[in-house]
């Protein structure tokens, strides 16, 4: 330090030097030799890295010291003395250049958790960013502290908290320090809690009871109490359990209006709120036996300064609930995963408003300052006139004004969370508000002002911004209970505990307890046309049946069914922001989970969400609305990841095409793990953030995903910019693609058997009369699953009478009869729907499109709906498809070909959906938007090419179809899944495990991977595409692989967009000539009304069917695709296909004469408004320039340099030239 002390030679001469000896002081190795690879540079000095701008240039710039998965530190050598406004400029810039260096990092390495910011010989600053996807660097660890000084390093902490920066960053993390203390006192209270209720007590009044002991335990600790003084309490009474009840009556009450304590020998702050009233009511304090106080005295032992708001609400309220209580020791949602949305979503348009808005002080405090301190002709000091003092004064005056401004803007902004649960995302909120309302208050600090006692008798940031509805009454309460705690626990960590104002807590009334989409104006028992109360079968009971012993419903177990009077969606408070994660209940359950009386009354009140979209959706659908009406800033909310899954996809459609108010993504993330809150499930969701008009977002994708600690995933993320679409994609708008008729009328899901009764053995078929019976065979046919194609094959059959009606069954093949009377009519007799519960021996969707599709089809084309592995594969015509396979009703061999490329499997990726994190098939979003090469595109179905295309896709399918039941494939338990594993590594050039490569020999997986290769180049060869070259190398056509290399990736993204663009194009001229009588059909002689009328060669089928049409397909309740056009015994929850529109493309053409904007009145906005022009000019701008993009009146011009100066000194504009001009570009 003494060494170090004053010396001011510059940074390049000295930082280093200070670095390496930095690093000897807290004990930690030296940066390294650099290799000219930068791969191999982990830790070095001067680690190169190519900075793009704005203009579509880059440039290589240089780290000063860079630790991989550490920190970007970057140096200076500032001149100007401390607390000047000269210093403060100087260092924001240093750490907004470090902030874009660690984004200029390659995207495999991922953002360091640290920025270091160092004036050599003198300061060390710390910014940290734990989730590491992109958010906002902020002070670490908060605002008073993460400044360190010289001297500062004698202390044993401060070096301790360095060297964990240098050699374990994410230790530090407060979210990771703190969720194993969470943990353990959630557990304690479960204990409690289940001791409370077993001695017979409510649980409703146990939680209120503990919530009220638990704030004392908390209070106690950060010295709102006495400290030790409840703890002391409980312990002075573990004998006497009848004096402590009585003894936390009055403490309680005490607590409530602030008044002296007896027990506590104490005078006691006011802590009003919710949590201690009615303490005159009956169980308002249990009665506790001496092991209970005992267990109550173990929770108040824990460090309850150390809990983490973020996870405590979920697990207290899982501790809490007896029916969730299990879950207590599993997973949680990671604060990462909460702050991966509030930030983009809440933090960051606020940041960028504060980035201006202190840009306009700075500028405003470098003006008072020259005005201060005026030179002469020659450059020296000279006393100031008292015009020039006067100015100045004024000048400083506007800028602390504009600081204060933003800070009035801060503490009243309110963020709505409109499913709150337990409060985990209002908390994340309310603390990044805090940590930027200290950066606003040191900024006016620093500007010569100070605040007051920041109680809540000034204006400061509470939890009365932060507003949140939650129908479960006891997670409502906890809400309110995590705020105050979190609030209180960074008031008094940046404070102190003197500051806090009475009453300690308010009862703001910010959260609601109430449904958030359903509002009406009440609910009475539903009746039958007798007047009788109508029930339904609970959806949870179950009873052994008398013969099979298997479990069936119980129909005894009944509850009521409601009518809900007058449903109207749900009014939501007014906010500026929105952010939350809505229920996951997908369509097909909200039945069950919610009954049917709500689930129709929801619908009545909301007719513009599907019928068969999730019930996020209703969330999203208002969030929407009111975004665009200008009523929200923005929204940001978590859905499940089947979000891009047609019917959801069709609500965020509907806000993004609308032409006079249109909505656009400003970041999304449509794949990524989550948690459950109650049951503690991994589930898979997805992010998406909305604001009005059109424009640009960030999307990001899961790169990589890895165990953690705690159990949680570890998620890298790779990020693309640009236009995002419905599907949650950037680039080609393969979700603006419309189904063709050429297609349509030949593909549909498998049978829907509404019962495993129907499913037999083949033993089980022979003891039923198969082989014996005449004409069985028709009714009891092979079928296959997904797992039957792509794993092991069950073998199994299924029964079918479809055409025979319940008395023909009895009297031909009675023991059929009795076997789906024993297994099938049980669960059929409690169903809502009065067609399946009378017509129980047949399926519960009847098909009849397909059985028409596939009659007189000696073979038809197979896909699983949902899998890792696209693949495609011919099925014999006895073979019945479950509903988890697409039947596509073609039996020729040429467009198996094109639907086994790279091209369709490309297509399919692109616009299906995806379950968890498997790739979806939905045939009315994948097949029937898909353009098969014809002759607009070169290809003749009956040339030399097209005999190959059929020859190779026979190939594949009898190769496949002969290794799978090869002795050596069977020895080795090859698969499909297996077999496509081995090619998807192939392609990537990944090393084979030893399972993979049993495999790969039984299963000549490079034989398989040449004819594929093939088949893929003749497929560009057909669409007239051959310039795209050859697929790179990476994940097989139609698979989500993992295997490849960033290069390959990069490499295959390209390929990709291309190719998909072309597709979308295709599409587009293929519906407009459709829209003029041009179709070009796949199957014309059974699709062509005019063919299949002139040659009849159809069978006749048993039953009624409807003729194929676009009205035969359609989406059932989960969003699948669903074919009978009303042939089903249970009508479809959903509406039919979306109607094909012609996909509008729209471009700004690049000559285009861009419009001037008028100059902003204010100075933040001016900010915003030149480093908005920089960042969108394709090239650099010089003064002249730039002006030319506004208009306005007045002497406006004057202070372009001064901003332009102001956003290069800050790290947000970057000064090059212009042939022999100053330009600037944005940074």
């Amino acid at each position: 330090m003494a060494k170090w002390q004053g010396k001011d030679g510059s940074e390049r001469a000295n930082y280093q030097m200070f670095i390496t000896e930095l690093c000897d002081v807290l004990g930690v190795p030296r940066p390294e030799p650099a290799h000219h690879d930068q791969r191999e540079n982990p830790y070095v000095f001067e680690r190169r890295v190519r900075m793009a701008f704005g203009d579509g240039n880059d440039t290589s710039c240089f780290l000063d010291c860079y630790r991989r998965d550490a920190f970007v530190l970057e140096a200076k050598k500032v001149r100007a003395a401390p607390h000047t406004q000269g210093f403060q400029t100087a260092m924001l810039g240093a750490r907004q250049q470090a902030e874009n260096y660690a984004r200029a990092l390659p995207q495999s390495e991922g953002r360091p958790p640290f920025l270091i910011v160092i004036d050599v010989g003198h300061v060390i600053e710390l910014y940290a960013e734990f989730s590491r996807s992109g958010g906002t660097y902020t002070p670490f660890p908060d605002t008073r502290s993460h400044r360190i000084a010289l001297a500062d390093l004698a202390q044993p902490q401060v070096r301790e908290r360095l060297r964990k920066v240098w050699m374990a960053p994410m230790s530090l993390d407060p979210a990771r320090l703190s969720a194993e203390v969470t943990r353990d006192v959630a557990a304690k209270l479960a204990e409690v809690a289940r001791s409370l209720e077993d001695a017979g007590h409510p649980s409703e009044q146990v939680a209120a009871f503990l919530t009220r002991a638990l704030f004392c335990m908390f209070a106690e600790d950060v010295a709102l109490l006495p400290r030790d003084s409840f703890r002391t309490l409980l312990e002075r009474h573990i004998d006497e359990p009848d004096a402590l009840q009585r003894q936390l009556r009055v403490l309680w009450r005490d607590m409530d209006t602030g008044d002296y304590n007896g027990a506590l020998n104490a005078q006691l702050l006011r802590f009003n709120g919710k949590i201690f009233k009615g303490h005159a009511q009956d169980g308002y304090v249990l009665p506790l036996s001496k092991p209970q106080i005992r267990l109550l005295l173990r929770a108040a032992q824990a460090d309850w300064t150390a809990v983490e708001p973020a996870i405590f609400g979920t697990l207290l309220e899982r501790a809490l609930n007896p029916t969730e209580r299990h879950a207590l020791g599993a997973h949680y949602t990671p604060r990462a995963y909460v702050e991966r949305l509030v930030l983009p979503t809440v933090i960051e348009p606020l940041r960028a408003q504060w980035a201006d808005a202190q840009a306009a002080a700075l500028l405003l405090a470098s003006e008072a300052q020259a005005l201060q301190h005026p030179l002469d002709a020659k450059g020296k000091p000279k006393a100031p006139t008292a015009k020039q003092v006067s100015q100045a004064a004024k000048a400083m005056n506007e800028a602390r004004a504009t600081v204060r401004q933003f800070h009035h803007q801060l503490c009243t902004v309110r963020v709505l969370d409109p499913a709150c649960g337990s409060g985990n995302f209002l908390y994340v909120t309310l603390e990044h508000l805090k940590r930027l309302e200290g950066e606003v208050l040191n900024q006016l600090h620093d500007l010569g002002d100070t605040q007051s006692k920041l109680g809540l008798e000034g204006e400061t940031v509470t939890p009365k911004q932060l507003l949140g509805i939650e129908l479960n009454q006891r997670a409502a309460a906890l809400a309110e209970l995590v705020l105050w705690i979190g609030h209180l626990q960074w008031h008094i960590r940046t404070q102190g505990a003197a500051s806090v104002a009475e009453p300690v807590v308010h009862d703001f009334g910010n959260i609601e307890h109430r449904d958030a989409v359903l509002a009406c104006d009440g609910q009475e028992p539903a009746l039958d046309a007798a007047g009788h109360a109508l029930t339904r079968w609970d959806g949870v009971t179950h009873k052994p049946h008398p013969v099979t012993g298997l479990p069936v419903p119980d129909e005894a177990a009944q509850t009521p069914q409601w009518r809900y009077l007058n449903p109207r969606p749900a009014a939501w408070p007014q906010a500026d922001y929105i952010v939350g994660n809505p229920p996951f209940i997908g369509a097909s359950t909200m039945r069950a989970a919610l009954g049917d009386g709500y689930v129709e009354a929801l619908r009545a009140a909301w007719p513009g969400v599907p019928d068969s979209a999730d019930f996020v959706m209703h969330w999203w659908d208002h969030a929407a609305t009111l975004t665009r009406q200008g009523a929200v800033r923005q929204f940001g909310l978590i859905t499940t990841n089947s979000l891009r899954q047609t019917f959801n996809r069709r609500v965020i459609e509907a806000h993004l095409s609308d032409g006079k108010a249109p909505l656009h993504l400003r970041f999304a993330v449509p794949d990524h793990p989550w948690v459950d809150s109650a049951a503690g499930a991994a589930v898979r969701i997805a992010m998406s953030v909305g604001a009005a008009g059109t424009g640009e977002g960030r999307l990001l994708s899961v790169s990589s995903e890895t165990a953690g600690e705690h159990d949680e995933v570890a998620v890298a993320l790779t990020g693309q910019t640009g236009v995002v679409h419905a599907d949650l994609r950037v680039g080609a708008n393969v979700a603006g693609a419309v189904a063709l008729r050429a297609n349509m009328g030949i593909s549909n899901r498998g049978h829907e058997l509404g019962s495993a009764g129907f499913i037999v053995t083949p033993d089980e078929a022979a003891a039923l009369g198969l082989g014996r019976e005449p004409g069985l065979e028709r009714h009891i046919r092979a079928y296959r699953n997904g797992r039957d194609l792509m794993a092991e094959p069950r073998g199994v059959m299924v029964i079918d009478l479809f055409g025979l009606d319940a008395d023909a069954v009895r009297n031909r093949y009675p023991a059929i009869y009795q076997w789906l009377h024993d297994r099938v009519k049980p669960e059929r007799d409690v169903n809502r729907m009065a067609s399946v519960r009378e017509s129980w021996w047949l399926h519960r969707r009847l098909r009849g499109d397909m059985r028409q599709q596939l009659a007189n089809l000696p073979r038809y084309i197979a896909t699983v709906e949902t899998t890792k592995h696209r693949v495609f594969q011919f099925l014999d015509a006895n073979v019945l498809p479950d509903n988890m396979l697409i039947a596509i009703a073609l039996d020729d061999a040429l467009p198996l070909a094109v639907l086994s490329s790279t091209v369709h499997g490309e297509w399919a990726l692109a616009t299906g959906g995806t379950l968890e994190d498997r790739p979806r098939y939905n045939k009315t979003r994948c097949f029937e938007t898909f353009p098969f090469p014809a002759d607009d595109t070169g290809f003749d179905p009956a040339s030399p090419l097209a005999d190959t295309l059929r020859a190779r896709a026979e190939a594949i399918d009898a190769h496949r179809k002969r290794v799978l039941a090869s002795t050596e494939g069977q020895a080795v338990g090859l698969t499909l899944t297996g077999l496509y594993n081995v090619l998807e590594a192939l392609r990537a050039g990944r090393a084979l495990s030893p399972k993979e490569k049993q495999h790969h020999d039984a299963g000549l997986a490079g034989v398989l991977l040449s004819l594929h290769t093939e088949l893929d180049a003749a497929v560009l060869q057909a669409y007239g595409w051959a310039d795209l070259g050859e697929v790179p190398g990476g994940h097989s056509a139609g698979s989500t692989g993992g295997d490849s290399s960033e290069g390959q990736l990069s490499a295959r993204q390209a390929w990709t967009d291309a190719l998909l663009g072309r597709l979308v194009a295709l599409n587009a001229r293929r519906a407009a000539e459709e829209a003029t009588g041009t179709v070009r059909w796949l199957r014309p002689a059974f699709q062509d009304p005019a063919q299949r009328a002139a040659a009849a060669t159809q069978s006749a089928l048993p039953l009624a069917t409807v003729a194929p049409s676009a009205a035969g397909s359609g989406t059932d309740a989960a969003g699948r695709d669903t074919p009978d056009g009303g042939a089903a015994l249970e009508a479809s929850e959903g509406p039919e296909a979306a109607d094909a529109a012609e996909a509008a493309a729209s471009s700004q053409g690049a000559g285009a004469q861009r419009a001037r904007q008028p100059w902003p009145a204010e100075l933040p906005e001016q900010m915003r408004a030149v480093a908005d022009a920089l960042q969108a000019s394709p090239s650099p701008l010089s003064e002249a320039q730039l002006a030319e993009r506004f208009t306005g009146r007045g002497p406006w011009k004057k202070r372009l340099p001064q901003i332009l100066d102001t956003l290069t000194a800050l790290g947000r504009a970057q000064a090059t030239r212009q042939g022999a001009a100053a330009a600037w570009r944005g940074a």
